[in-house]
């Protein structure tokens, strides 16, 4: 067995793409961290058996992928609140109880994937296929399904190779491939849903949305929404879907005063979010979501507002923030 050190030098660099990997197997980044734990230590016990016949990334792969398909044996699905039903018909209706139960999609950090990486294509491939739609698209695939079009169409392993991890032929590979395919066209969401984020106006798109959601600028967040825009906020299983809807909701329950909200810049799944700080009654700032934005043809098109304050540790984000010194915008703006 090598010394844990000289094991540590040879698969550390794989570390952060097994943790996407099975992110977007698991729709959980503690899910996917508890994984890849597990990942390392079997490849670790089991290394002097590792006899070269695959890349050492191959071989940790199939550990990742079994360790994956395990976990999911007794697991169901995460989702996001807009799987699980109709949207909400009025938005200023009684809400639901929110649903804790309910092992909720989790939002993925861009700088778990990306950290340290300094080659700007290398950023690019850590984050392709990460957007929330298409990972939420991925859970209502079965598990084998999902590692093979991961494998395949995400990461763009060849058939051979991932009939190799499997232990089967490249016929059957390629079969299970076609499967989900199907099954993940029948499930997805329109495809600028999925796409990869590139528009340099999406940065200012967000800055104008920050700073309008901050000052209670509804007018403003009116503007930058599409007309076919969906606000879901898991815990809550209600969602609401329309710009009439979203921002009756907005307006009525969420954004009742300006300067309720501090809203701070990150990223998540490939694209743009921010975390929401909530105004507490000490006058701190306190973690309340993280939202995840799609954005296409210049406007709004999805919120997905993650209502957990303990995501903001995740993301490397302090808990509470003094309103010392922050106006409206000024977080959104900030490096």
């Amino acid at each position: 067995m090598p010394a844990a050190a000289d094991f540590a030098s040879l698969a550390d660099p794989y570390r952060r793409e097994l943790l996407a990997y099975c992110y977007r197997m698991l729709g959980s980044v503690d899910d996917a961290e508890d994984q890849v734990q597990e990942t390392l230590l079997r490849a670790w016990r089991s290394y002097g058996e590792f006899e070269g016949r695959s890349s050492l990334r191959t071989w940790l792969y199939r550990i990742a992928t079994n360790t994956c398909l395990r976990a999911l044996e007794t697991r169901s699905r995460r989702p996001l609140p807009s799987g699980l039903g109709s949207p909400a018909e009025d938005p200023g209706g009684p809400l639901a109880p929110d649903r804790a139960e309910v092992p909720w999609l989790q939002p993925f950090p861009d700088a778990l994937g990306t950290g340290g990486l300094s080659d700007p294509a290398a950023v690019v491939s850590a984050r392709a296929g990460m957007r929330l739609a298409l990972v939420a698209a991925l859970q209502y695939l079965p598990a084998r399904q999902r590692a093979v079009l991961i494998l395949r169409d995400v990461l763009g392993w060849h058939a051979a190779e991932v009939a190799e991890l499997l232990g089967v032929s490249t016929a059957a590979a390629n079969s299970v491939l076609q499967r989900a395919r199907a099954h993940l066209a029948d499930v997805a969401p329109a495809e600028d849903e999925l796409r990869e984020p590139a528009d340099p106006a999406d940065r200012t798109l967000l800055d104008r949305y920050a700073a309008a959601f901050e000052s209670a600028d509804i007018a403003t967040l009116t503007e930058l929404l599409r007309a076919d825009a969906a606000l879901e906020m898991p815990p809550q299983p209600h969602w609401f879907a329309g710009r009439e809807q979203v921002v009756h909701f907005l307006r009525s329950r969420v954004l009742t005063e300006p300067r309720r909200f501090l809203l701070v810049p990150t990223s998540a799944n490939g694209g743009p979010a921010l975390a929401a700080y909530l105004r507490a009654d000490d006058g701190l700032f306190r973690a309340h979501a993280i939202q995840v934005l799609t954005i296409s043809a210049g406007r709004v098109s999805r919120i997905v507002s993650f209502n957990n304050a303990g995501l903001a540790a995740a993301f490397g984000l302090p808990a509470a923030l003094p309103a010392a010194g922050l106006s409206a915008g000024t977080a959104a703006r900030r490096p």
